[in-house]
């Protein structure tokens, strides 16, 4: 006989069951009873693709291993790294409790203000770029917040009216999809999907090349689409590979990986076709999926080749999607080596310095036609954007087991930690200009001071009528400009918080195994700190080139890429060789880690 309490619970257990069932949601990415299913998915679809490109299968392939054979650290190394990592983790703590504070949701804190920006839809860019640094930080508690806080950002609305479609797949699709990887937990899936779903909305135009910078509002609403007439950077169209394709990777649906395999195509079959064979203009035409100038339109000035800002990450993705892959799509392999070899060809130089350092920086090529003849005239810019290079080449190197690519890493490597040396707080500025030697050997290559000079008047001009007159005026220049030794122009001397220079610092370590570079590193990270510390967290500063002993202005600004890249990178350098190995892992451009498929 069941007892009235006992049949009261039976009863309840019974109608709880039911409704667990009715609204347990159910299928595909199927979401929590919290969450509507992703927006985007419900929205019309135009031009749905002919066909799906599957992803690669077979056996992955072999590599060489990336990282070098670290030996037993003693208990005194093991001291000093642990103080140092956990300084850094300080760094961290400090910047997010702040955020959490002042800014929580928001985009980006004002680190002097105490205020907060949205220019990244309003989507919690900070929170979603540093899940995964959280997680490797052994900040958990913090990291399931955060998580919990993620689950509410609704990306079926926005207040941006045009949202950049390479800013969102590097930020928060890579965001999510880093921080799935590593805690497994399901719900940054789900989110991964839901920002998956909006960025191949932006794919569904005639030709499947995807719109940029997207009308968010007329997409929502369904109408229909056309990739963008004008010209595309070809680092946001080219940037797109590794969020996508590890998103198909992850849910086994190859729709994501289909979009960004149609637009490795037609890199692929143009990278030999522009004006320096292996290196693609900054610009290219999606509408048109034309992604080299053809001759017959090449005018007197055909355009500009760079390795730096607008070009970096699609020439980045090609190593690292080998390694996400597991050499299961090999194209990539030979796009890398055919951009690799014209880049040492024709754009990287040495600079003059006083110590007549062996290093290299990677410049920027001016190509235009005269008289039926290309000609070729490099600029010797130098940005710190552009100090990822390092890292790419050593890990090309390692991978493909080419030699060359790891002595010209180190140089660039060097080359980038010479710089931060080389300025009077110890950081890079955001672009500049050095004086170039024609050749790469020291001897070709020593140090002269008139010669420094003359190019410092080459990039100022000068209406001096004798060599007495140029080396004065150049003198006035040299000081009212604060240019150190060897540097001719500085246009842009802030420092943003930006991660390159200690990103590739990183990976030439884990490769090398080279102890001088972990102490560059804390150089590099006691620089930064003490020029860029507020009283809430770090801030972006206006110029780097003033005196030591004066203060840098602050910008009032904290990009994601913070807390999301350079922390982290930091906090690596002072880890463990095994956490996050360059063996098991390949970080985005926006430094989130995608198991690498082996």
């Amino acid at each position: 006989m069941i007892l009235p309490r006992r049949r009261s619970l039976l009863w309840t257990l019974i109608l709880s069951t039911t409704l667990l069932y009715l609204f347990w949601p159910r299928g595909e990415y199927a979401t929590t009873s919290r969450r509507r299913p992703p927006f985007w998915r419900g929205v019309a679809v135009h031009f749905p693709p002919d066909t799906i490109r599957p992803l690669p299968t077979g056996t992955p392939v072999e590599f060489p291993r990336v990282q070098t054979d670290f030996p037993e650290e003693t208990a005194q190394q093991r001291d000093i790294r642990e103080k140092r990592r956990a300084a850094v983790k300080a760094s961290f703590v400090r910047c997010w409790t702040s955020y959490r504070r002042l800014a929580w949701k928001a985009d980006e804190l004002k680190p002097v203000s105490g205020g907060k920006r949205d220019p990244f839809g309003g989507w919690a860019a900070t929170l979603v770029d540093a899940l995964d640094t959280l997680w490797i930080m052994d900040m958990h508690e913090e990291f399931y917040e955060a998580v919990a806080a993620a689950e509410t950002i609704d990306f079926g609305k926005t207040e941006m009216g045009n949202v950049n479609i390479f800013e969102t797949n590097i930020r928060y699709l890579g965001g999510f999809l880093s921080a799935y990887d590593l805690s497994g937990d399901e719900r940054l899936l789900r989110m991964a999907v839901e920002v998956g779903e909006m960025v191949y909305k932006a794919f569904d135009t005639p030709n499947r090349m995807p719109i940029l910078r997207w009308d968010f509002d007329a997409a929502a609403k369904g109408m229909p689409q056309t990739a963008a007439q004008s010209t595309v950077l070809i680092a946001e169209i080219g940037s797109l590979s590794m969020e996508l394709t590890m998103l198909s990777m992850v849910t086994g649906d190859p729709k994501w990986f289909d979009a960004v395999q149609r637009i490795t195509e037609h890199m692929a079959a143009s990278q030999d076709k522009s004006a320096i064979p292996g290196l693609w203009p900054i610009t290219v035409n999606a509408a048109r999926t034309i992604f080299h100038r053809p001759a017959g339109e090449r005018t007197k000035n055909t355009g500009i080749f760079t390795l730096g800002a607008m070009t970096d990450s699609a020439y980045e993705y090609l190593p690292k999607m080998m390694a996400l892959l597991g050499g299961l799509e090999p194209g990539y392999r030979g796009m890398y080596e055919m951009a690799a070899n014209a880049a040492v060809k024709y754009n990287l130089f040495r600079p003059l310095t006083p110590e007549n350092a062996d290093i290299l920086l990677s410049g920027q090529v001016h190509v235009s036609a005269q008289g039926g003849k290309v000609q070729f005239k490099l600029e010797p810019q130098g940005q710190h954007l552009v100090c990822f290079l390092g890292g790419m080449f050593a890990l090309g190197g390692r991978l493909f087991d080419r030699q060359e690519d790891l002595e010209v890493a180190r140089k660039l490597v060097d080359g980038c930690v010479w710089t931060y040396k080389a300025l009077p707080h110890g950081i890079m500025p955001e672009v500049f200009h050095m004086a170039a030697c024609l050749g790469r050997t020291t001897a070709e290559c020593g140090w002269d001071e008139a010669k420094w000079k003359k190019q410092v008047m080459d990039r100022h001009g000068s209406e001096a009528g004798t060599d007495e007159e140029l080396l004065a005026e150049a003198d006035d220049i040299i000081k009212k400009e604060r240019l150190p030794p060897g540097f001719t122009d500085i246009p842009d001397s802030r420092y943003i918080l930006r991660p390159e220079a200690i990103e590739s610092v990183f990976v030439l370590y884990r490769v090398t195994g080279r102890k001088d570079l972990v102490e560059s590193a804390w150089d590099m990270f006691r620089a930064v700190e003490a020029a860029t510390r507020t009283e809430l967290a770090n801030s972006a500063v206006f110029d780097v080139t003033v005196d030591e002993d004066e203060e840098v202005k602050a910008l009032d600004s904290m990009e994601s890429f913070w807390l999301g890249e350079t922390l982290k990178y930091f906090y690596l350098v002072f880890s463990e060789p095994e956490l996050i190995s360059l063996d098991e892992w390949v970080f985005n451009t926006e430094a989130h880690p995608f198991k690498r498929l082996r």
